[in-house]
């Protein structure tokens, strides 16, 4: 069996920066441990599985260790490759998925996919959670998946060093740790090692739940961000009540055939 294979950087504009994500092509659905022995071999963060539906495709997402319910930066990868190499006429992209239905719409050189919004709401901080961070966040906040640490300032979140082994025992997915920005309305981080991902370089889906925080907090609808991790990622979002417009670029760094 021959897949196609693509490997693109999301949320940057330029190679070896953003978040780089694995795209296979599939003319139908694998068993899913054929799915997952794949992501476990590319070894990324996340790899993207899509199989044509009609009109539309179906989308899965998968780490090297488990399937995910909602990945922003493999399913703007997912669109550019479709954009790039599949149907370069089309300018609007449909997937299926696990969260539901997602579009991923193409603007000049921006690719803007329409996500679920995810409303964090206040909580204590569990001792834990600040001493595996090694700084006691100002905030706490609970998503239907995350936990959402605020910390005053973006070097805060810069210097960060997280005890990984200590966010494992935290019973969510992933912890963001957010900040006003100097350059952009605010900053990120995203750590999920419960999922094989100590650092996640661009977290999408983290900004469901960025995004309703902060338009709240700023009082305005438009967002600016980056997520300062080594890598680094920028991004360009909207708060649209229960939906989120999550904006970024795109690039290809990888093409191949994956022979199983």
């Amino acid at each position: 069996m021959k897949i196609p294979y693509y490997q693109v950087d999301a949320f940057t504009g330029s190679v070896f920066s953003g978040n780089p994500a694995g795209v296979c092509l599939l003319e139908e659905w694998l068993e899913d441990t054929i799915l997952q022995s794949i992501a476990a071999e590319n070894n990324l963060s996340e790899t993207a599985f899509l199989v044509k539906e009609g009109e539309e495709y179906g989308l899965r997402w998968f780490t090297p260790e488990v399937e995910v319910d909602l990945c922003g930066h493999a399913t703007l990868a997912s669109a550019f490759v479709l954009f790039e190499y599949v149907d370069p006429s089309n300018d609007r992209i449909s997937f299926n998925s696990n969260s539901g239905f997602l579009t991923v719409a193409r603007s000049d050189n921006l690719l803007a996919m329409d996500f679920p919004a995810r409303r964090p709401e206040a909580c204590r901080t569990p001792e834990l959670l600040a001493k595996a961070l090694g700084n006691h966040p100002v905030e706490t906040h609970l998503s239907v998946r995350d936990y959402l640490a605020v910390f005053d300032t973006e070097e805060q979140v810069r210097e960060l060093q997280p005890d990984m082994q200590g966010l494992c025992k935290l019973n969510y997915l992933g912890i963001i740790v957010t900040a006003p920005g100097t350059r952009s309305d605010f900053v990120s981080r995203f750590f999920a090692p419960r999922e094989g991902i100590p650092e996640d370089p661009v977290t999408g889906s983290s900004h469901s739940t960025l995004v309703p925080y902060w338009a709240k907090r700023l009082k305005k609808s438009t967002l600016h961000a980056f997520q300062v991790s080594k890598r680094g990622g920028e991004l360009y979002c909207e708060d649209h009540g229960d939906r989120v417009q999550i904006a970024g670029k795109a690039v290809m760094y990888l093409q191949g055939t994956i022979v199983i």
